[in-house]
């Protein structure tokens, strides 16, 4: 889920390094999963995610315990909005794609804390 939501201006960046360089004005979630949590560390700016079942993208590198999203376009998005980082609405097959890797590689680094919601 979103643990925090901030607005940049152009020109303000995200991540780890700072690798990430906004060009206009943006809204970003802040998710709580990192590597840590088995989220892919080499996982680009641009690994789609979805908010509030809304698709989007991952902008800066992945933390360890967090990744900020790109919001902009989900006026609903606030603290405590759901994140599906893989699952219902979003391959799992397409975010180890953007990743560099392979879906077998995501569901295995999964560690124990991660929320897992199981479709009947």
């Amino acid at each position: 889920e979103l643990i925090a939501v901030q607005n940049i201006a152009p020109g303000e960046r995200v991540g780890y390094g700072f690798s990430f360089e906004a060009k206009e004005p943006m809204t970003i979630g802040v998710v709580a999963c990192g590597y840590a949590d088995g989220y892919p560390r080499h996982a680009p700016s641009g690994t789609p995610v979805l908010v509030n079942g809304k698709r989007t993208r991952t902008v800066g590198r992945v933390s360890m315990d967090m990744i900020c999203v790109d919001i902009s376009d989900i006026p609903g998005a606030y603290i405590g909005t759901p994140v599906t980082l893989w699952g219902e609405g979003l391959l799992a097959d397409e975010v180890a794609a953007a990743a560099g890797t392979v879906s077998y590689e995501l569901l295995c680094a999964l560690a124990t804390r991660v929320p897992v919601q199981e479709i009947a």
